[in-house]
């Protein structure tokens, strides 16, 4: 049943192009019973190797600042490892609520980049050009440590939030902001499921199903992205991880 649930999941996250671990982890424990730790192991170690294959794709279409990346990469690796020790001290239902409240504030940073992009570029003076020299190693160490913990604590990508620090601080093109973005979650990723993995909390079970299942669901909804209308597609987007918030924060 987790494979079959996730084959459908794999399918929706192909087509909004989303990496979909606040909806793994709202489907394994509302939908299974799994503890929230073990999902948070699970969620993070499945999204090493759905980020892998998208930042490869990336680098070949020479959409990765790679100095960049490797800078917040570094950073998010320190964070993702301490905030998986972290999460594993605090009571799951704590957890559990914070997972629930990251999810509804990246659906809303989600709709302002979809529906509200012209205001956004009004409240933000974005970068023309890359941030470069002693800048860039401080506040990269520093943003990809924040965001590192909040995935490695409550097994979020983050991407959302990684997206606009590149956009905002870094001075990343949108669409490169994007390649860059997999680049640097792809450690996180290793780092926060390391670190679940060396405290005994993923069950290599129910990973190999979400892995599997997700694998060959998001290829068959990859195909299906280009045919959708641009509403349905924008509206998607936004609604998988408001309603992966909301299940998880009301659901039992």
């Amino acid at each position: 049943m987790i494979f079959l649930a996730m084959l459908l999941m794999g399918m929706m996250i192909g087509f909004v192009g989303a990496g979909g671990a606040g909806v793994t982890i709202t489907l394994l424990v509302v939908g299974f019973n799994i503890p929230m730790h073990a999902a948070l192991a699970v969620a993070l170690s499945a999204m090493i190797f759905t980020t892998l294959s998208g930042a490869y794709s990336h680098f070949r279409e020479g959409e990765v600042v790679v100095k960049t990346g490797a800078v917040l990469g570094a950073g998010g690796t320190l964070g993702a490892f301490a905030g998986a020790n972290v999460s594993l001290m605090l009571d799951e239902e704590i957890v559990r609520q914070m997972t629930s409240w990251i999810m509804l504030f990246s659906a809303v940073l989600l709709y302002l980049k979809v529906y509200q992009t012209e205001w956004l570029n009004s409240k933000f003076n974005f970068p023309t050009e890359l941030l470069t020299g002693k800048k860039l190693y401080i506040y990269g160490i520093l943003a990809g440590t924040i965001n590192g913990f909040l995935s490695g604590a409550f097994g979020i990508g983050a991407a959302a939030f990684i997206q606009l620090t590149l956009l905002i601080i870094f001075g990343v093109p949108l669409l490169q902001a994007i390649g860059t973005c997999m680049m640097v979650i792809l450690p996180i990723s290793i780092a926060g499921g390391f670190g679940y993995l060396i405290q005994g909390q993923l069950d290599f079970h129910i990973f190999l199903q979400t892995l599997i299942g997700q694998f060959i669901g998001a290829y068959i909804g990859a195909k299906f992205t280009h045919l959708a209308p641009r509403p349905v597609l924008k509206f998607c987007i936004v609604a998988m991880s408001t309603l992966g918030g909301v299940i998880l924060l009301f659901g039992k």
